[in-house]
């Protein structure tokens, strides 16, 4: 079966700017924006933004 593409696959980058990466799905229907989760960074050793990169 063939992957849709209601649901891409996006990296997500830190606001600390550390360098560390999370992939993730998400669907382009419910969010038309760019994603922003707060995730734990292993460098920072804290919980920061996470913002889509395109």
């Amino acid at each position: 079966m063939a992957r849709s593409t209601a649901r891409p696959v996006v990296k997500l980058k830190p606001t600390a700017g550390t360098g560390v990466t999370y992939v993730t799905r998400k669907n382009r229907l419910n969010d038309p924006d760019r994603l922003v989760l707060r995730k734990y960074d292993q460098v920072a050793g804290a919980h920061v933004e996470f913002r889509e990169e395109r």
